[in-house]
């Protein structure tokens, strides 16, 4: 009987991600809002996790972000929605903080109703980066699925790994080590 976790629509990149940490010895922290904690619990669902994966924070409210992710009262103040911007800042703090290869950071709207005025608060968006030792790589996409809070969450986890997979596929790490 096959498991209804992870996803379905993850499992293949989830795959090529771990396979990818493994096979190179290298290592991912997390920071997630909209996702929920799908991609942190995706990536431990895989035996022998503990091998790549360094932690994870689901930040949800802007509030944890203060506590935990190097956020201040003016960040919050200036919030006008999840953007290249908020996504980079968080996982270049976490990556630091964790001491990972890599940190995959998503903050969306998942639905189902709007945030906010800007096309970034409205369901379906979301920012995503990738930061590593060379720099970070950042992905907006809308997922086409409305309002549909699941059906977002999941898909920006997957959207989140396949930028991870691309970003670890071009790092000059794993390029010199020619493990791409």
């Amino acid at each position: 009987m096959a498991s209804d976790f992870p996803p379905s629509s993850i499992r293949p990149v989830l795959k090529e991600v771990t396979q990818l940490l493994t096979s190179r010895n290298q290592t991912i922290s997390i920071a997630e809002t909209a996702a929920g904690g799908i991609i942190s619990a995706s990536l431990l669902s895989v035996p022998g996790a503990s091998k790549y994966y360094k932690g994870g924070l689901t930040l949800y409210t802007l509030e944890s972000r203060v506590q935990f992710a190097g956020w201040t009262e003016d960040s919050i103040k200036n919030y006008k929605g999840p953007n290249k911007d908020v996504v980079s800042g968080l996982a270049k703090n976490v990556r630091e903080k964790l001491g990972s290869t890599f940190c995959l950071c998503e903050s969306g709207t998942a639905g189902p109703g709007a945030s906010g005025g800007s096309r970034e608060r409205t369901p379906d968006f979301v920012a995503l980066a990738v930061a590593s030792e060379d720099g970070i790589e950042t992905e907006k996409h809308t997922t086409g699925m409305g309002g549909d809070r699941e059906k977002n969450m999941v898909e920006f986890a997957r959207l989140g790994l396949e930028l991870l997979k691309n970003t670890m596929l071009q790092s000059s790490k794993g390029l010199a080590e020619g493990k791409i």
